[in-house]
């Protein structure tokens, strides 16, 4: 009798609340889990740890060796980039300077080395999701970083699926771009606001497990914007 196939997944920003989720859903589905991320998640299966620094090319030679020498010849079925973070500030902020930096290294670094592990590890046919942003489709001036940032990964997004981009044959890129996630932090800095449009994890984590398994995934290079309204969500292309 042949073994079952085994399904693999690397869940990049596998810590955060996001992350957490995917790894969680996934595992339930008994999925092999690896999350890279700064720290573990101990119901990963795998943990490949992220050296903080300042210089991106360490940062990303660290984790592509690190990767590789987990993964050996074994390729996954999809690598999901949530990485991430939130920070204001306009062009006369203090700050600013600051929270681009910032920005840039949790969304630009975190999802450009997952667009090259894709090239590496990723089965023909299989999925990357990048974490962008809806506020990000137009001006955002209050938060100019966060939104030169998650610009940055819409464009990687939709670069990802032209015919020379280096992924594999059949494989997606696709980007997920929702307005508010109901995540602990969230709901600990903004408690008067009105949860029910935001956008649950388990939704995002069922999501991207359908993507994944083949059901209803949208062509690559997609913008999938995440609306939610009155607790239930729609994910629309732009």
């Amino acid at each position: 009798m042949a073994a079952a196939e085994v399904h693999r997944i690397i869940v990049y920003g596998g810590k955060g609340a996001l992350g957490s989720k995917c790894v969680e859903y996934f595992r339930s589905k008994n999925w092999w889990v690896a999350c890279v991320d700064i720290a573990a998640n101990d119901q990963a299966d795998a943990n490949v740890v992220v050296n903080m620094t300042e210089c991106f090319t360490e940062q990303a030679n660290q984790v592509t060796n690190d990767v590789c020498q987990l993964l050996g010849e074994q390729r996954v079925d999809a690598i999901l980039c949530v990485a991430g973070g939130w920070a204001g500030g306009s062009a006369k902020a203090k700050v600013l300077y600051k929270n681009a930096d910032l920005m840039w290294k949790q969304s630009v670094w975190t999802s450009t080395i997952s667009s090259h592990l894709a090239t590496k590890h990723l089965k023909e046919g299989g999925l990357l999701t990048l974490a962008g942003a809806k506020p990000a489709l137009a001006g955002t001036p209050g938060m100019l970083g966060y939104g030169m940032a998650k610009a940055a990964v819409h464009q990687l997004c939709q670069s990802l699926a032209g015919s020379n981009s280096g992924l594999p044959p059949g494989a997606a890129a696709v980007a997920i771009l929702p307005v508010t996630l109901d995540t602990p932090m969230n709901r600990k800095f903004m408690p008067d606001a009105d949860v029910s449009t935001w956008t649950p994890l388990e939704y995002i984590a069922e999501l991207f497990y359908k993507w994944t398994t083949g059901e209803g995934r949208p062509a690559s290079g997609s913008l999938v914007q995440l609306i939610t309204e009155a607790g239930k969500t729609e994910a629309t292309p732009v």
